[in-house]
């Protein structure tokens, strides 16, 4: 683990406007991006994901506003994902503001995308999402998945991992397919297991719904912890999250 370990609201975002669910299903609004952005900025939060979760040439246009807009006014990394397939998909989205950028789908099907990124624009810029849910018929027991979670790849979550690190990655986001959105805490064994073999920074992803949630993960070996619906519902602030974190002896910035 990181130093200091961070805390990253993440936006789910369709056609504009911020959206969430429960394991990726039944689609609700919750905001607007760039005012709840500002908030988890003034909050003190480290970093903005934003996810394009109806990723399409239509709502591509409208990704790219939201992010230029975002950059303009929150001083903190934002990272990007959702239908980024080429590397002048990636080019684009830094051209408005974007300081990293989420692959996901289309780096499965095509596992050079991550060679490709880290190659022109370094690994910083490459984070691969993994979207993984158990399946006793993979060696270590979970799964990746693609277009939302809908989709099992096949492919052992462990090993694609391995993979994407030595093609380039500079991190990973790990989100729990079965934990997502259901407020019990993180996958603790997923996010242990990934974290044990990987030499690039972990972010744990899906299940957060308390204040004692968010140390677990850190204590299993992620170097930070992203969440969406206790952040937009305002069930609790990055604050909070940060001070839970401190008492639990961990350094935050």
């Amino acid at each position: 683990m990181s130093l200091a370990v961070r805390v990253i609201p993440c936006l789910d975002v369709a056609a504009g406007r911020v959206v969430k669910g429960v394991r990726f299903q039944g689609l609700r609004d919750a905001g607007d991006p760039i005012e709840l952005s500002r908030r988890y900025f003034e909050q003190g939060a480290d970093e903005i994901t934003f996810l394009d979760v109806k990723a399409t040439v239509d709502n591509r246009d409208t990704m790219y506003d939201v992010v230029r807009e975002t950059a303009e006014q929150v001083f903190i990394p934002l990272t990007v994902g959702g239908g980024v397939r080429t590397v002048d998909d990636v080019s684009r989205l830094l051209a408005h503001g974007a300081d990293k950028i989420g692959v996901n789908s289309a780096a499965i099907a095509r596992p050079q995308l991550i060679d490709e990124i880290a190659r022109r624009f370094g690994a910083q810029v490459c984070v691969v999402s993994l979207d993984v849910t158990r399946d006793a018929g993979q060696p270590s027991g979970f799964v990746v998945t693609t277009h939302g979670g809908r989709e099992r790849a096949g492919i052992d979550a462990l090993a694609w991992a391995r993979e994407a690190i030595e093609r380039g990655a500079g991190e990973l986001l790990v989100n729990s397919i079965d934990a997502d959105g259901t407020k019990q805490g993180f996958d603790l064994e997923l996010t242990g297991a990934i974290a044990a073999i990987s030499t690039v920074p972990v972010i744990a992803s899906g299940g957060a719904g308390a204040l004692e949630h968010f140390a677990p993960p850190l204590s299993a070996g992620a170097d930070a912890v992203l969440a969406a619906s206790v952040f937009h519902n305002g069930e609790l602030t990055v604050g909070e999250v940060k001070g839970a974190l401190r008492d639990e002896g961990m350094m935050v910035r």
